[in-house]
């Protein structure tokens, strides 16, 4: 070829071009000084750099023409450089140029899929969710007509569940009994065991006085929902208040012995009992007591707008799931551990999907939209509620990433403890999910009325699902398998059975009652 037969016109040719646009300006690959296939390399190196010219020859704008020069010196430049890219594209795509150069995988093999970009696949899907679900909205209307109603969730009765609203205004209470108790003891007027004795039984009344309200009266289930959320919620704060409190007198006395003198010094460990500082923490949005927090300059009144209009949309957008997919399929369905098997799998996998897309949108309102207000409202600084759980490989991994708040509260007050207490790693995780399995089924069982105990086995059902995918995932060394096995447990088989589980118990309870 021409091309090749002429090295030397092509430092003339790369020369020119660097000094004419210097955004044209193509780098020699370093393979094309190496031994071997040095004239291929050379090759491809020229082809690049003809594929450029040409591409500034057909597409270049009159303003980079212009800035070449002006004047008779800047004509001739340019006439110059234009007579160097008709050669280049001459000789560029002549039927003797070599087509195949190098080796190239296809872009979805399994070597080079993930190195591609799949923007366009993602649009693909975003397409076909909303045709698909658009037409299976249409078809619902028009099958079942409109279905939302607020009896299940707020009835006539729901108004007068005020024996609810004040056990939910005397839970305020709690926080302060905590304040006096810490008050005292910093006075030195009580001693530590007693100390402990009072928060044990202070946290312990956060949590059975609302379950004996809930049982007394017949309420709606939302409203014992609620309360027994706000419950759990004013429970874990006090514990955190309460140990965090005892720590930090223990690390004082050590530090003021003189046995505690590595201390970080980032980190201010002075043992202070601070009412303001108790307020703040009782509202803001953490489960983990600590004297200060990372703060934000200032309160962005717009973007809290914004992030509550989203709130109201989802929060309407989750009511319309349940009310018009949700609830036809469970009403139409038995009990899944009587009757046909093949007929309860099939309501499963029917149920499956509603069921994703309201857990989406919980996750989405609360952990995200309203964390975040509240978070902006009160100038909380580390709003890392959750990380990227969706892409999570294990259970265990899930687990760890989609409820930070509570994640953090088991670390630092359950497992880290019972370590430092000579348990093992295993047992301390059994221990944490021992723990979270008791409150899942107080926050569902007490407002039911029904104490089956299926969400305390779903929970606890968790730790072999922890060490059956570590094991796949470290099996077949893919993030894809293990991805993909906990979406299967996750949306499939887990969330649905519950639902269908927990419903029919509860109809069959309003049948016996009524």
């Amino acid at each position: 070829m021409t091309i090749l037969d002429s090295p030397e016109s092509v430092g003339t040719t790369t020369t020119t071009t660097s000094t004419a646009d210097p955004g044209t300006c193509v780098r020699r690959r370093p393979s094309a000084a190496a031994g071997g296939g040095g004239e291929e390399a050379i090759s491809d190196s020229l082809s690049k750099t003809s594929s450029l010219e040409t591409d500034s020859l057909v597409f270049g704008s009159e303003n980079d023409q212009s800035q070449i020069g002006d004047g008779d010196g800047g004509d001739k430049v340019a006439n110059g450089e234009d007579r160097e890219k008709d050669n280049l594209a001459k000789f560029s795509y002549r039927p003797s140029a070599p087509a195949h150069r190098r080796i190239r995988e296809s872009p979805l093999s399994s070597d080079a899929i993930f190195k591609q970009s799949h923007a366009g696949l993602f649009n693909l899907c975003i397409v076909v969710l909303v045709a698909v679900n658009s037409r299976l909205i249409i078809e619902n209307l028009m099958k079942y007509g409109w279905l939302i109603r607020s009896g299940f969730w707020f009835s006539s009765k729901s108004l007068r569940d005020w024996p609810l609203l004040m056990c939910c205004i005397t839970l305020l209470l709690f926080p302060l009994a905590a304040f006096v108790v810490e008050k005292l003891v910093r006075q030195k007027y009580i001693s530590e065991p007693v100390v402990v004795s009072l928060h044990i039984l202070i946290t312990t009344a956060t949590v059975l006085i609302p379950v004996f309200v809930i049982l007394r009266y017949d309420s709606a289930v939302l409203s014992g929902v609620t309360l027994m959320l706000f419950a759990c919620v004013v429970w874990l704060k006090l514990v955190s208040y309460a140990h965090t409190n005892y720590d930090m007198r223990a690390l004082s006395k050590s530090l003021d012995k003189g046995e505690a003198s590595s201390v970080s010094s980032n980190v201010n460990y002075s043992y202070d009992v601070s009412f303001k500082s108790l307020v703040y923490f009782m509202v803001a949005p953490t489960l983990c007591y600590q004297t200060s927090y990372p703060r934000t300059a200032c309160i962005r009144k717009g973007w809290v707008v914004r992030q509550v209009i989203k709130l109201v949309i989802f929060s309407g957008l989750m009511l319309f799931i349940i009310e018009q997919y949700i609830n036809p399929i469970v009403t139409n369905s038995q009990h899944p551990l009587k009757g046909n098997l093949l007929y309860a799998v099939e309501r499963v996998l029917k149920l499956s999907v509603p069921n994703l897309y309201v857990w989406l949108c919980m996750f989405y309102c609360f952990f995200h939209l309203w964390l975040n207000i509240l978070a902006e409202l009160l100038c909380f600084g580390d709003r890392e509620f959750y990380k990227d759980w969706w892409n999570a490989q294990t259970v265990e991994e899930y687990w760890r990433m989609w409820n930070m708040p509570v994640h953090k509260w088991m670390v630092r007050h359950i497992y880290f403890p019972c370590l430092r207490n000579g348990i093992p790693k295993g047992v301390a995780v059994l221990i944490a999910f021992l723990v979270s399995a008791v409150f899942h089924e107080l926050c569902i069982a007490v407002p039911c009325h029904i104490f089956k105990f299926w969400a305390f086995i779903g929970i606890m059902f968790q730790v072999p699902l922890v060490m059956i995918t570590s094991y796949l995932q470290n099996k077949f060394k893919n993030s894809m398998v293990g991805n993909m096995i906990f979406w299967c447990f996750f949306s499939i088989l887990g969330q649905p059975m519950c639902v269908l589980l927990y419903y029919h118990d509860l109809m069959n309870r309003i049948e016996k009652t009524q």
